[in-house]
């Protein structure tokens, strides 16, 4: 699993124009973007310096330097935080391999939102738990134990792509979370198998995961095509779970009077109807 600073800051730089920093583009470039002595030049560094940090050499960088080099690859925060983490990675701290759990608490909150459809996201994007209204939404039951996770849903489950609308942006949003978390955890074996299970298997993940995006999924709107309600859309908020750094509460929020919401309240007596 790639989790190297390399790819990152050149995907990075390959966004930024010379003239959108104030410089002149002398000559044909061979790649689009800047070079990497001008990315140096900008952020106060030498070029053997910054050299050595895109080939993962540069493991006591300090602060000041990687902001400076943020600052001019225009990084919003959450590509900063993931700068950071794989420009410095911690040897040896690598993710358990047990189960993950959900505490007692956490599900009581979860059952506590009769009115939501809600989850519980893990590591790797991992489905660990759902009330009853998420179930009937996104239909988490019906999916085997070892495969209730996003990613694998999203790539290879080929009714996904009816299931969400806006497939080509849920997509997107995925790889760029489950980078993200490969920056916070670059030693997981699990999350290595999943991404390399998924490259072999999609060649849409291998794009975008090639694209090297990193982006956090703390709230939006989500359309979903449901089989009997009809489209839904769902805004949604992501609650981190404290104590459980790796989980966090997902939770769909109906526009209250909506279309959507009357669908949403229908689906809410059917789910709380008596089984048979």
């Amino acid at each position: 699993m790639d989790a190297d600073p390399g790819d990152f800051l050149r995907s990075r730089r390959a966004r930024i124009q010379p003239e959108d920093v104030g410089l002149q583009a002398y000559g044909r470039r061979r790649v689009p973007g800047l070079r990497r002595e001008e990315v140096a030049q900008l952020a106060g560094v030498s070029v053997d310096y910054y050299i050595r940090l895109e080939q993962g050499r540069g493991p006591s960088v300090s602060d000041a330097v990687l902001d400076a080099i943020a600052r001019v690859l225009r990084l919003d925060e959450t590509e900063r935080t993931y700068l950071r983490k794989v420009a410095r990675p911690r040897a040896g701290a690598s993710a358990p391999a047990s189960s993950q759990r959900v505490r007692p608490g956490l599900r009581l909150v979860l059952d506590s939102l009769a009115g939501a459809p809600a989850f519980i996201l893990g590591r790797r994007m991992d489905v660990l738990a759902w009330n009853a209204l998420g179930d009937a939404v996104v239909g988490f039951s019906r999916i085997p134990a070892a495969e209730r996770n996003m990613p694998r849903q999203v790539f290879l489950e080929p009714a996904a792509r009816e299931l969400y609308p806006d497939w080509a942006a849920v997509a997107a949003e995925t790889v760029a979370y489950l980078r993200l978390d490969a920056g916070l955890h670059p030693n997981d074996r699990q999350l290595a198998t999943l991404v390399g299970e998924l490259s072999l298997k999609s060649e849409d993940f291998r794009r975008l995961w090639a694209d090297h995006q990193v982006k956090s999924k703390t709230c939006g709107v989500k359309r979903i095509n449901h089989a009997v309600a009809g489209e839904l859309v769902l805004p949604y908020e992501t609650l981190g779970a404290a104590g459980d750094p790796g989980q966090s509460l997902v939770v769909y929020t109906p526009e209250p009077g909506s279309e959507t919401a009357e669908r949403v309240a229908l689906l809410a007596s059917w789910a709380a109807a008596p089984a048979g």
